[in-house]
């Protein structure tokens, strides 16, 4: 009998869009043979699961169940491919715990943690993992602009704590362009980090559970024709995203086991994809992506490719991964 998969999709932040065109990918390539798939859009109004001509039909929250032709469809996995709000903060897998549906993503706890940039640094810093210099703020706050840009820096960067996408972030060149940055990033969210610029080759590596095992995926080197790997440069074909990375043996080794080891610091498990910065031959941590664009075209697929893990490999490994848990649990 086939197990039912509901791949969780939309949202409640500025990354709906982009959530809607991994589930679709992910519902594209998912084994039908395999699995009785559906897509269940979250919105902030109803959760609704989609048949294959898109009726929308309500789900029963009490459960996750919903209706087609009077059965009554339980869900025996969930794919989680909503980036930002509920899916990628942890909010919609606690309750997918509650419920005792497992999920493609890593538990809760971990899932919040990594959504908030500013506490997944202290938490990374405490074990020595390099990271750029940062200021926290909060709204409301007091701003000193001069004690600020004393501490991290010309250039510098502004993000919102917990957005996704380059959402609201801003590179600063002059401190008259700080308030005006900070302004923007506020729009997102009401907790804010200020970073210091690191001048190096970027990289992004994906991290994942795969059958079983720790895995770093090949390395994808990020070029960016704008002055940061913003929204453009990650949807709009403003960068190149070269995979494998062109690193130096020593580089490569550095950021591979960096990876892995920030992953197994934070407890992690699923999918995750890391930013670093170069400085020298020593990465720099920036953040963690625990829900990465599932597109042909998102950096973690390519990487997986590289691997020789197609997509549909990668996703049906996330569901069998998570039923097994349940299992042995």
């Amino acid at each position: 009998m086939k197990n039912t998969i509901a791949i969780v999709m939309g949202g409640y932040s500025s990354e709906v869009a982009i959530s809607l065109q991994s589930g679709a990918v992910v519902y594209k390539h998912l084994n039908k043979d395999h699995y009785r798939v559906f897509r269940v859009h979250i919105l902030p109004d109803r959760w609704v699961a989609l048949d294959a001509e898109a009726n929308e039909y309500p789900i029963d929250k009490n459960d996750f169940s919903f209706i087609i032709n009077k059965e009554k469809i339980t869900v025996d996995c969930v794919f989680n491919a909503i980036h930002g709000a509920p899916g990628e903060n942890g909010a919609l897998l606690a309750y997918f715990d509650l419920i005792n549906i497992p999920h493609s993503s890593a538990p809760f706890y971990q899932m919040a943690l990594t959504f908030n940039k500013r506490d997944t640094l202290s938490v990374v810093r405490q074990y020595g993992v390099p990271t750029a210099t940062s200021v926290y703020l909060n709204q409301g706050d007091p701003i000193d602009e001069v004690a600020i840009i004393e501490k991290v820096g010309l250039p510098c960067f502004v993000k919102p704590n917990n957005a996704g996408s380059s959402f609201g972030i801003s590179k600063v060149a002059k401190m008259e362009e700080l308030l005006t940055a900070i302004e923007h990033a506020y729009k997102e969210d009401n907790e804010i980090l200020i970073e210091s610029f690191l001048n190096g080759t970027e990289v992004s590596v994906g991290v994942i559970e795969y059958k079983g095992e720790v895995v770093v995926l090949p390395i994808t080197e990020i070029v960016s024709e704008n002055d940061f790997f913003d929204y453009e440069a990650k949807y709009l074909g403003k960068s190149q995203e070269i995979t494998p990375a062109r690193l130096s043996k020593t580089q490569e080794e550095n950021v591979r086991a960096l990876a892995k080891r920030v992953y197994e610091i934070l407890n992690m498990s699923g999918f995750s994809r890391s930013e670093y910065i170069f400085v020298n031959d020593v990465p720099h941590f920036l953040e963690m992506n625990t829900v990465p664009g599932m597109t042909e075209a998102s950096i973690l697929p390519q990487q997986a490719n590289e691997y020789g893990i197609s997509l549909s490999e990668l996703f049906a490994n996330a569901i069998e991964q998570a039923l097994q848990k349940t299992t042995q649990n």
